[in-house]
């Protein structure tokens, strides 16, 4: 059942650190007053309410996305989002997360 769930909600068994050595985009979907309160170094603030505004751009990017917002329910919904648009998109969850995670790249 968790297997599903994570599934359903794109928490894949991911290399995060792997995708970002390789140069993937973060996307942090907050709002912007979230945003600013903190984020994960290198990420890029779309809304989730502005996200459909940015996808030829974020394509033109030709670079995997890691998506994160507070607690991985945006990051679902925008991973599937970009996903359906042809985006490989991947969603880490919390911006906590891939703060952690950006943290261990060099």
């Amino acid at each position: 059942m968790l297997q599903l769930l994570k599934r359903l909600l794109g928490w894949e068994t991911v290399d995060y650190k792997a995708l970002l050595q390789a140069g993937a985009l973060i996307i942090d979907v907050r709002t912007k007053e979230e945003f600013a309160a903190g984020h994960a170094p290198k990420a890029i603030n779309i809304p989730l309410q502005q996200l459909h505004k940015k996808v030829r751009w974020i394509k033109r990017q030709k670079k995997p996305v890691i998506v994160c917002c507070a607690s991985g329910m945006r990051s679902a919904q925008a991973t599937h989002y970009l996903k359906n648009h042809g985006i490989e998109a991947y969603n880490i969850g919390s911006w906590r997360k891939a703060a952690k995670v950006c943290s261990q790249v060099s």
